[in-house]
């Protein structure tokens, strides 16, 4: 690791290239430019996922991290090319100060020419990504509902200002389950009349499950806040009956379809190295993520039982 104290994005570039020309590697064979826009609190953790996620897409991992109050403006960066951290190149940059208000004056001379960029807010994010002065050089932008204290009104904020390129690793996070689903719907189950989502209270996850399924089959869809960890049951009622999905444990879930015996499908919890792998697959808009937002809006405008966030309730323990 590479340390430069009060430094410069010039020199910055001028130290990645002499270590690269050290290692005897000079040209540079990344696919992309991952732009981490953080804090203290999140940086570790969102530093080692996009370490591992890099295995798969060589990038340069451009970090963020914003330390602003009475001090005199500098910038600290740490750089470390190749080695353990996977086959590309991680830039963390400390803004101290005054700095930190000019977060895109430090990375925009830091990016990969001809190379897409993706943006990525693993804690707060702005109200509208494709605005902000880093975002707006992204053809990706992710964010994650997760971290909001107020979930529903963030997802709300995110359909309003939805521009192509946005997604949200809470949304990610739904992809195992929409799979099985999605496979199921393709026996002959009959046709879906009404859909219910279990979750864990302030899983936003659940929620845009929940919109998937409303916009995708046309039906009253219902989200039921349980006492598991995540999303842990999803119930399709059929013309025929009801094709149920449990997870019951991290790893292994309970699929029954009407008129066959149950199944065990693999439904494991995957880390954030993951989540964010799959959503660097793909640069172009998810339309799909669109249309689970309004249905989420949908979802909370047919509820029943509002609770103060448009929510039904549940103490019950679904096995």
């Amino acid at each position: 690791m590479i340390v430069l104290e009060n430094t410069q994005a010039s020199a910055v570039t001028a130290t990645i290239e002499a270590e690269r020309r050290r290692m005897g590697s000079p040209a540079i064979s990344m696919v992309l430019t991952l732009i981490v826009i953080t804090d203290e609190l999140h940086q570790a953790d969102a530093l080692a996922a996009a370490s591992l996620a890099a295995r798969e897409h060589p990038m340069r991992i451009i970090a963020l991290i914003a330390r602003p109050g009475r001090v005199e403006p500098r910038l600290d960066v740490q750089i470390a090319v190749g080695g353990d951290e996977g086959p590309g190149e991680i830039i963390i940059c400390r803004l101290h100060g005054p700095v930190s208000k000019h977060a895109g004056s430090v990375a925009i001379p830091l990016l990969l020419p001809d190379t897409p960029v993706v943006a990525w807010w693993p804690g707060d994010s702005p109200e509208n990504p494709s605005l902000d002065p880093i975002g707006i050089h992204a053809q990706r932008r992710i964010t994650d509902t997760n971290a909001s204290s107020s979930y529903v009104e963030q997802l709300g904020v995110r359909l309003a200002n939805y521009s192509p390129g946005d997604t949200d690793i809470a949304w990610t996070r739904t992809t195992p389950w929409r799979s099985i689903l999605a496979a199921a719907l393709d026996q002959p189950v009959g046709r879906v009349t009404s859909a219910t989502v279990f979750v864990q209270e302030r899983v936003p996850s659940g929620l845009l499950l929940a919109g998937w399924l409303q916009k995708r089959l046309r039906v009253p869809t219902h989200v039921v806040h349980a006492l598991e960890p995540g999303i842990s049951k999803v119930i399709l009622t059929t013309t025929k009956g009801e094709v149920v999905l449990t997870r019951p444990e991290g790893r292994v879930a309970q699929l029954e379809i009407p008129n066959a015996p149950k199944a065990a499908v693999a439904l494991p919890r995957r880390t954030l190295a993951e989540q964010l792998a799959e959503e660097l697959r793909r640069l172009d808009a998810d339309e799909i993520y669109l249309q689970a937002l309004k249905g989420v809006a949908k979802v909370i405008h047919d509820a029943h039982g509002i609770d103060g966030i448009g929510l039904k309730k549940s103490t019950e323990k679904i096995i």
